[in-house]
């Protein structure tokens, strides 16, 4: 069987399926391959924060745009999807990253971000369960929190494509090859393949970071925003060895959500309890009561990483019909949106919002040298 459509879109993630409305809003019609369950994936094992970060101006602008998108939807998700402006507080434990708090205040005051920065007395009025002496906080009240698989499907829902459930063997010069045989034809393509993403597109500057998440039973009160140490950003650089980070996420239900870990050149998915119990003894020297807590359920996923920690977004540089939409990272579900909106707004002809020159696939060359 051979189907003609305006765009094809592999991948049935978080940034497919934004991707997929993006183009249906804009009139397109739309294919999207998925050979599993919508989000199914690394979606599902992410922690669904939608968060604005400031390693770099790029990665700041692509956040913090995206952010806006997901608030501008905010009325368009059925209760399931869990959106909630939970916020995030970020803690530090010394006068070092106390210094950092301070330069992320005045970057994102300047970017007209709402942002606090607390002392420690703040930080343990506001959360209690946290460890006494941190030496202050820095709370981002307007950072978001979904339940991400969820999200991806009511995205995709509110979408008009047709949902391919097959596995993708190919994709290039204007066309999928489907594993059973069919070809999907588009003048389009987006490789929105995540972790296979190099699969289909061989070359792609991407590695696969392992990660474990784990889910207590509820615990109502428990916390108030999300809370992630100042370490967490560091760890999130390092690529020579397995890292771990404190970051727990109250759900609405009172359960929390506890990360983070980093691993490379891991390619089991199964649960690891080495990581498992760094990850738990991390988090317990920022919230003491947590070793008391049932946990419920773990599991892991993997991220797609780029060395600059920057997503590829855009033409694919070498096939005019192939467009890549991965490399995200931790941060898939913050910047699905942007990611769909970008790719939208540059196929219609139209200025995009922020500049797609640092998300770029041209940079491959480059990149593959760090990889």
């Amino acid at each position: 069987m051979i189907d003609t459509f305006d765009a094809v879109i592999v991948g049935g993630g978080i940034v497919g399926a934004a991707c997929a409305l993006a183009f249906s809003k804009a009139g397109m019609r739309v294919a999207l391959v998925e050979r599993d369950e919508i989000g199914g994936g690394a979606t599902a094992a992410a922690m669904g924060s939608i968060v604005v970060l400031d390693d770099t101006p790029a990665q700041l602008a692509l956040t913090r745009y995206s952010q806006l998108l997901w608030q501008q939807m905010a009325n368009d998700f059925p209760p399931a999807v869990e959106y909630f402006t939970r916020g995030t507080l970020w803690v530090a434990a010394d006068d070092e990253e106390l210094e950092e708090i301070h330069r992320k205040h005045r970057v994102y005051s300047d970017h007209g971000i709402p942002c606090e920065v607390l002392d420690a007395q703040s930080v343990s009025r506001i959360e209690p369960a946290l460890s006494p002496g941190l030496a202050g906080g820095f709370v981002v009240p307007g950072d978001v929190v979904v339940a991400p698989q969820l999200a991806a499907q009511s995205l995709l829902h509110q979408a008009k494509v047709t949902l391919v459930r097959e596995e993708a063997a190919a994709m290039g010069s204007g066309k999928v090859r489907l594993r059973n045989g069919d070809q999907l034809l588009a003048p389009i393509l987006v490789n929105a393949a995540g972790e296979w993403a190099s699969v289909l597109t061989p070359g792609l500057p991407v590695a696969m970071r392992k990660g474990h998440l784990a889910l207590t039973r509820p615990y109502p009160g428990f916390l108030r925003y999300q809370v992630a140490e100042l370490g967490y950003l560091k760890s999130a650089h390092v690529t020579t060895v397995d890292t771990v980070a404190c970051n727990v996420q109250p759900r609405q239900n009172g359960q929390l959500l506890i990360g983070s870990s980093r691993q490379f050149g891991v390619e089991s998915r199964a649960v690891d309890d080495t990581i498992l119990a760094r990850m738990f003894a991390r988090a317990a020297e920022y919230l003491p009561a947590l070793p008391e807590l049932t946990i419920e359920r773990t599991w892991t996923g993997f991220r797609s990483y780029t060395p600059d920690k920057l997503p590829l977004i855009g033409p694919s540089g070498e096939d005019e019909t192939l467009y890549i939409a991965t490399g995200h990272e931790g941060l898939g579900i913050t910047t699905s949106l942007a990611t769909g909106q970008l790719l939208a707004d540059h196929l219609q002809g139209k200025t995009t919002a922020i500049p797609m020159a640092p998300y770029a696939p041209s940079r491959r060359g480059r990149l593959l040298q760090q990889v």
